[in-house]
């Protein structure tokens, strides 16, 4: 399974603000540090804010930072949260499937599989895992 951009972007900026606990991080600042969109961000954020991973603050100096603990972050709910309606074969959505061996394939049962596995290893990771090379990452954002 390929991930997303969005969901690419997503992890970004939680490993991002999740290295400078309590303190504020705005777009520009991301944007500027992993060379990605404003716009981009932008939706990143709001996403972000909605599914209660950050808190936001409007206005001059304001910004957003991480709402959780690092630990409450769990990475497969945050994958399964920004990869809604991404589906890995066309028969998932039984819309518009065309496919003439379908009732009869057993690809989408083994997909479905993989994906419970794929979810089930994500599912013992949190952010705190992915901010464990801390030193090393802080020095790359320089």
């Amino acid at each position: 399974m390929r991930l997303t951009t969005f969901t690419d972007y997503t992890i970004r900026v939680l490993i991002y603000i999740g290295l400078k606990p309590g303190e504020m991080a705005t777009i520009g600042e991301l944007a500027e540090v992993y060379g990605i969109s404003k716009n981009h961000l932008m939706k990143v954020v709001y996403h972000l804010g909605q599914e209660g991973y950050i808190e936001t603050v409007r206005g001059k100096g304001g910004g957003f930072y991480l709402a959780l603990d690092p630990d409450e972050v769990n990475i497969g709910e945050l994958i399964r949260s920004t990869e809604q309606g991404s589906v890995l074969a066309a028969c998932f959505t039984n819309e518009d499937c065309e496919c003439r061996i379908e009732s009869a394939c057993r690809l989408k049962d083994m997909l479905k599989e993989s994906m419970a596995a794929f979810y089930a290893v994500l599912d013992s990771y949190t952010l705190t895992d992915l901010l464990n090379n801390r030193t090393k990452l802080i020095k790359l954002f320089k």
